[in-house]
């Protein structure tokens, strides 16, 4: 027997649902689960296999970080218009007579009442209040990422 076609014996633990996956592909092929395995591994180990790999998952890095980049874009936007609300809230807010109290009550839910219903059309139609800022405030807020064309945000933005 020459020595290329010397092969070495390794017994292996796989799931169930993998034997019987690798089963059913080998039978399909008219292949042993042998030569299954051997050309999955080979093309696992393969240089090239593995280059493709690392390029994979260095292009769904650098989504997650654009991703992460417009999330803590987009929050701390939110941040500062609710810091602004409150503190203009706190600001102008003032103290209610005891016998007004219960008419002022009446008129804050029929304005949250309203408030939710604009929100829910807003959502309904799309629209994103962060998008909105953005568009507003323009690229001076934020560069483009390398890579990335002014403007894109991959949807991202709700």
């Amino acid at each position: 027997m020459s020595l290329n076609h010397r092969r070495s014996r390794l017994n292996i633990f796989i799931e169930p649902e993998h034997a019987k996956h690798l089963e059913d592909f080998a039978a399909h092929r008219g292949a042993s689960k042998s030569s299954v395995i051997a050309a999955a591994l080979a093309s696992f180990l393969s240089p090239d296999a593995m280059d493709q790999r690392e390029a994979a998952m260095a292009r769904r890095l650098d989504r997650l970080s654009r991703q992460c980049d417009r999330l803590e874009r987009d929050q701390a936007i939110l941040i500062e218009a609710v810091a602004l609300y409150v503190r203009h809230y706190l600001t102008l807010a003032l103290p209610v007579p005891e016998q007004q109290q219960e008419a002022v009550r009446a008129h804050g839910r029929a304005r949250y009442a309203q408030f939710i219903e604009q929100l829910a059309r807003h959502i309904q139609r799309g629209r994103s209040l962060v998008r909105e800022v953005h568009e507003e405030i323009g690229p001076a807020f934020s560069a483009p990422q390398e890579g990335e064309p002014p403007g894109s945000d991959e949807g991202g933005a709700p």
